[in-house]
């Protein structure tokens, strides 16, 4: 099977991570796995793992697009692929237009992937146009059919799969943390809290400022680590953030380590994760993340969220926005780590076998059907 799978860019972020951790396990599986998007720092681990990646600017949000149609139709007649995924509403568009030209008994099969709570407009709509879509939630394949009508027979549930190899729960590498101590010194020793994630406004990294600094007057141990950094046009957010945490007096609590490529590493040297979005977010990958490398997770219950800690750790789950009560949670986690099992539901290889199965559906539908 030839797969082409589609998004903005290939820098951080959920989609960009589970794009090319989907790509490695179609190649090991003996797919030949393509990726086209606008490039960016994951190109180079996706062709190390063996895949072939192709750069065209399909990330951009302008009617000036449009110009791209004609060259990506040429491409689809070239790569023959015989499944299309697309994972985001701009290069869908862009896709979505090319495809439809194509003679019907010659097209790829299309398979778009909801990973959020799309704005309903018919910019959004685009993504519910695929023959088949993916949700990454119930609370998004809700949300899909509220909102666009996709017939629940064209439209499957598989929430986004941690690799339990990748995230096993072990003491983090000796090495690394020699590694870790040598540029930030002053780690050592504390009872590290994290927050992971990419610094956006609705991520939660203003509520998680918040509570380390109830937490530093119960359990002045704590040191708090933000993972994650800003795209290049917000960069502003992160120096907005290190200046909210010197005016709450967390300047020596709380450390800024940037973008990482080692955050299974960080997971299991955090006593806790924290995870604080202010609104519903469709899935949250850094929460099975961190259950499967064997630490406790404390969450606002809502949206995907909600899901898996309600199916992995509900003991996690805390109010929306409830600072006081998020602190007193985490305050009470900070002894043994407790057992958490991360169901076969949220794992990659039922995600794998889940997409596989919708593409074989789609490219053999009488097949399937018995």
């Amino acid at each position: 099977m030839k797969v082409l799978q589609v998004l903005p860019n290939l820098n951080s972020g959920g989609v960009e991570r589970g794009t090319v951790e989907f790509a490695r396990e179609l190649v090991a599986q003996g797919h030949e796995s393509i990726v086209l998007s606008n490039g960016g720092r994951l190109v180079v681990q996706l062709e190390a793992e063996g895949s072939r990646h192709i750069s065209l600017p399909v990330h951009k949000k302008s009617l000036w697009q449009l110009r791209w149609v004609r060259r990506l139709r040429r491409l689809l007649e070239e790569l023959q692929p015989d499944i299309i995924h697309v994972r985001s509403r701009a290069p869908m568009w862009l896709i979505w237009l090319a495809w439809r030209k194509l003679p019907a008994a010659n097209r790829p099969r299309l398979v778009s992937t909801f990973h959020g709570l799309y704005s309903v407009n018919a910019y959004s709509a685009v993504m519910a146009k695929a023959e088949q879509v993916i949700a990454i939630s119930d609370c998004v394949a809700d949300y899909v059919q509220r909102n666009y009508g996709v017939p629940r027979a064209r439209l499957t549930v598989i929430p986004r799969g941690v690799d339990l190899a990748a995230f096993s729960p072990r003491p983090p590498a000796q090495e690394w943390c020699a590694a870790l101590y040598r540029d930030y010194p002053h780690l050592k020793g504390k009872t590290i809290i994290l927050m992971p994630g990419r610094l956006s406004r609705w991520k939660g990294q203003e509520a998680y400022l918040q509570m380390m600094q109830q937490l530093q007057a119960r359990a002045p141990e704590c040191h708090g680590v933000i993972v994650g950094d800003a795209e290049p046009k917000k960069a502003h957010y992160r120096k907005e953030l290190e200046q909210q945490a010197r005016a709450l007096g967390l300047a020596d609590h709380v450390t800024f380590v940037g973008h990482r490529a080692d955050i299974a590493e960080f997971y299991r040297l955090a006593q806790v994760v924290c995870h604080m979005s202010n609104k519903p977010e469709p899935f949250g990958r850094t929460l099975t993340e961190a259950l499967a490398a064997g630490t406790p997770v404390v969450a606002f219950d809502r949206g995907g969220a909600s899901e898996s800690l309600s199916a992995c750790f509900p003991q996690g789950l805390v109010a929306p926005d409830d600072i006081t009560a998020f602190t007193e949670k985490v305050a009470a986690m900070l002894g043994p780590k407790p057992e958490i099992t991360v169901l076969p539901a949220f794992t990659m290889t039922h995600q794998i076998n889940a997409t596989l199965s919708v593409y074989r559906q789609l490219l053999n539908p009488s097949e399937t059907a018995q």
